[in-house]
């Protein structure tokens, strides 16, 4: 009997453990879209090189006076074709569409939002003064 019940045991001992990894690392929590003009966009890491950017929202205030909201979006991307046109794209105003993660990954980058493709980018003319 003991022989019978130590491999099942294992069994949903290595079923609970993979379910568990699943959720924290590769599932995916949230997804949408955020809108803004790139701040920076860099290629950086120790042993992984990933991208890492940030991008400012415009619009965003606070509801009452005292409560301080960030408008700063900080994301990593994963895809070459993703980050080839972020790198075309400074200064442009953006629409980013990004999955949320519970957890990071060191090969998918430093941030929970990782951005998996460029909605729309529209250049910015300046105004004069």
């Amino acid at each position: 009997m003991n022989r019978r019940v130590l491999p099942i045991v294992l069994i949903v001992l290595l079923l609970v453990v993979t379910g568990v990894v699943y959720y924290r690392y590769f599932f995916v929590f949230g997804e949408g879209v955020k809108a803004g003009t790139m701040n920076y966009f860099v290629k950086k890491g120790n042993l992984f090189k990933t991208y890492e950017g940030r991008l400012i929202q415009t619009g965003i205030r606070s509801q009452t006076q005292g409560n301080i909201q960030s408008n700063e979006f900080m994301f990593s991307v994963t895809d070459e074709k993703v980050a080839d046109k972020l790198n075309h794209s400074a200064g442009a105003m953006l629409d980013l569409h990004y999955k949320e993660y519970k957890h990071t990954l060191p090969w998918r980058g430093v941030s929970v939002f990782v951005v998996d493709s460029v909605m729309l980018a529209t250049p910015v003319t300046p105004t004069a003064p």
